[in-house]
């Protein structure tokens, strides 16, 4: 037991100093800390402490080898120099892992093969016989890591990872490794705050990883006394009565009733059984309070002296995830700043714009990874001083209306009342009612029939963001009030300046639809998914003027998007339709909203490819449209167009290519919805155009056109015909 022994223990990137002190309280010497990890010096007894009691290890390795290497031959003859026969049975099994940044040995598949092989060679060549490669539980577990000039040859002690306590029957979603758990409780200051029997609120504890590792801690339960597999257990040296001693320790010392009150709070029924079933298998039975509920309902009811609340709320990837979690790290944070005075409070989350909407200034922060993912640990104090009571009367004194807001709704008011009488004496059942009237409340808002689309303007980097999302939430809640609709049916976004991927990209994933009709005919919209629903309903009138010029005629829909205008221009009896965008998914849309009105004739053509490609090929053939609707966006970039749109710029060669297919007795619609947008007249001088912008914009889009409008002819006379 006295053979000193070179060791190596991996962590979670940024607990290297927590793992340092583990190796030192367990006996190592010459410790030196690296990046990912901690090397040191002991004997075996110390290096069975170390995977028994290690709370933030990955794996516990021992060097059993190093050796420089230039190629696949030098790592085969290298294995070769260990004596396998001093670890491993003929009959046994055995595992490889690789890591490699060396040059030429940079094959991880065919450098494990070579290791196996000289495993395997040597004891061919001694017994006539060799173990077996086993990827599960096998007898012991070779760690090769290679660096550009040698190679480090370990035995896994751990076996598989530490963070796998031995307890855990199922996971939640996105489970939190037990080993970073307990790092972030050490981190919290959790072990000082257990002997004084301080209690633990995690709000939302998901499977309670952080409620079974703060019990650990504060029991003195060794983390890894479930496990029934290490990486020793079937190795040769193994010592079984130094590792049962070992065991029989660590059982004496836990002390259930050092356990101060524990609570974990889970909305999901089903992941509320899954933390029940982990907490029982740890041992811990009905020790640890697990409540299902709704988080703030929860908290406003617990009552205990004051201690740690830790909590690793999700995080969200895509943009529509995040901007619910923005309210659930607001209302979390104030439901802890009134009503938890006295606490300490630790947030972990990889969203550093998630955590300012938390609402507290950190005292603290500590930078952890979860695998790759960079992550922050804030460490915030709830200053004690104002009862309970007193704070959430300040509750509901920061939920009264404010000025600003009462015009806002006074405003909305005022709108809906005219506006919902235009709508029902039209027949109209999508509309605006609400466009940026008040500069405090930069919004747009659509009712969608008996749901309503608020599209948030994006406000300038130096408004707070946290008040510019306070001041959105105050603005829904009125929505939800003065038009009489319940939350869930209010969808909000935020709208900003696109480019790049980001025009075209997904704000979420819900697939849920719509089916609205305006003038008798059918759309499908998507409220939730996409930046825009599928329906402009600016251009409500453009598609009734389309309506009015397509019959017996050849109508080109360029830039459909999901065709609303081909709908129009094929219901009032155009000849022929052809619809052209890039995006299958939007052509697609558009081929579901011909089928939803019954319109499936095969005079009717949907084409993916870029307008500009198109428009060159259709010229070279000679192509002509008595109508054609021209609706570009303001700017593309496209990855399937090899040049970039920028409509201020490119418009007049824009207008030109379509005016070149266009039949000498045709029209042309040409639209823009770039602010500010000027039409070059001068350099469209050789054709007819009026401005129709007055013309297409309805009722509700008279305050502030979204939109201007001309039409074009190759002749004066035809603009007069059509008494434009």
């Amino acid at each position: 037991m006295s053979n000193k022994l070179a060791l190596f223990a991996t962590c979670p990137r940024g607990v290297e100093d927590l793992l340092a002190e583990e190796c030192q309280r367990q006996g190592l010497v010459q410790i030196n800390t690296t990046h990912g990890g901690v090397s040191g010096d002991g004997d075996l007894l110390n290096a069975y402490r170390l995977c028994l009691w290690s709370r933030v290890a990955s794996r516990v390795l021992l060097k059993l080898h190093e050796f420089p290497l230039k190629d696949y031959e030098d790592l085969y003859n290298g294995v070769q120099a260990v004596d396998w026969d001093t670890h491993l049975k003929a009959e046994g099994s055995f595992a490889i892992d690789v890591h490699s940044t060396h040059q030429q040995v940079n094959n991880s598949h065919y450098a494990t093969l070579k290791i196996k092989d000289a495993v395997a060679d040597q004891f061919r060549h001694k017994y006539r016989d060799r173990p077996d490669v086993k990827r599960d539980r096998p007898d012991i577990r070779i760690n090769a890591y290679i660096n550009r000039q040698r190679c480090i040859l370990y035995l896994d002690l751990s076996g598989e990872a530490l963070h796998k306590r031995g307890y855990r029957k199922q996971t939640s979603l996105a489970p939190l490794k037990e080993n970073l758990a307990a790092a972030i409780l050490l981190r919290a200051q959790w072990p000082k705050m257990a002997t004084q029997h301080e209690p633990l609120i995690d709000p939302l504890c998901g499977s309670a990883t952080l409620l079974i590792e703060a019990a650990y801690i504060a029991v003195g339960m060794a983390p890894g006394l479930l496990r029934d597999y290490y990486g020793f257990l079937n190795w040769r040296q193994h010592q079984p009565d130094s590792w049962d001693r070992l065991l029989s320790d660590a059982r004496a010392v836990v002390d259930m009733q050092k356990l101060p009150r524990v609570i974990g709070i889970e909305k999901s029924f089903k992941v509320v059984g899954i933390a029940r079933e982990n907490i029982k298998a740890a041992g811990f039975g009905d020790m640890i309070e697990i409540r299902q509920a709704n988080t703030l309902e929860v908290l406003a009811d617990v009552s205990v002296e004051p201690g740690l609340i830790v909590s690793n709320p999700p995080y969200g990837k895509r943009l529509g995830e995040i901007e619910q979690l923005k309210r659930l790290y607001l209302d979390l944070g104030r439901a802890i700043k009134h009503g938890f005075p006295g606490w300490n409070v630790a947030l972990f989350t990889a969203n550093k714009e998630l955590a300012k909407f938390f609402g507290l200034r950190a005292h603290h922060k500590n930078t952890l990874y979860n695998g790759p993912i960079k992550c922050t640990l804030y460490h915030y104090r709830i200053h004690a001083g104002k009862s309970p009571e007193l704070d959430h009367a300040r509750i509901e004194k920061e939920t009264v209306i404010s000025e600003d807001a009462q015009v806002f709704a006074n405003r909305l008011t005022k709108n809906i009342k005219h506006l919902s009488k235009w709508a029902r004496k039209e027949a109209i059942s999508c509309y605006r009612v609400y466009d940026a009237d008040i500069p405090q409340y930069a919004v747009a808002i659509d009712v969608y029939q008996d749901w309503v689309h608020v599209q948030e303007y994006a406000a300038p980097k130096s408004v707070d963001a946290v008040k510019a999302f306070i001041r959105l939430n105050e603005a829904v809640e009125i929505i939800s009030r003065v038009l009489n609709i319940a939350m869930h049916r209010i969808v909000v976004k935020t709208r900003k300046k696109q480019s790049g991927k980001s025009q075209y990209s997904r704000q979420d994933h819900s697939d849920e639809t719509l089916v609205v009709t305006e003038n008798g005919l059918e759309f499908k919209v998507n409220l939730k998914d996409y930046l825009d629903t599928g329906l402009f309903l600016d251009h409500r009138l453009t598609r009734e003027l389309i309506a009015v010029l397509a019959p017996d005629k050849t109508f080109l829909n360029l830039f459909a998007y999901t065709a609303t205008a081909t709908v129009y221009a094929a219901a009032a009896g155009a000849r022929s339709t052809t619809s052209v965008d890039m995006s299958n998914t939007y052509l697609l849309w558009a081929q579901q909203n011909m089928k939803l009105n019954k319109l499936q004739a095969k005079q009717h053509a949907f084409i993916r490819e870029d307008c500009i490609k198109w428009l060159d090929d259709e010229n070279k053939k000679g192509g002509s449209y008595q109508l054609i609707f021209l609706d570009p966006p303001t700017f593309s970039n496209s990855k399937r167009m090899d040049h970039t749109l920028d409509i201020r710029r490119d418009h007049v060669a824009l207008i030109r290519q379509a005016m070149a297919i266009l039949a000498n007795d045709g029209l042309l619609i040409f639209s823009c919805n770039a602010r500010g947008f000027k039409l070059d007249e001068a350099a469209l001088d050789g054709y007819a155009l009026r401005d129709i912008t007055r013309t297409t914009t309805s009722e509700d889009f008279r305050r502030k056109p979204a939109h201007v409008c001309w039409c074009l002819a190759k002749d004066a006379a035809q603009l007069k015909a059509c008494r434009l």
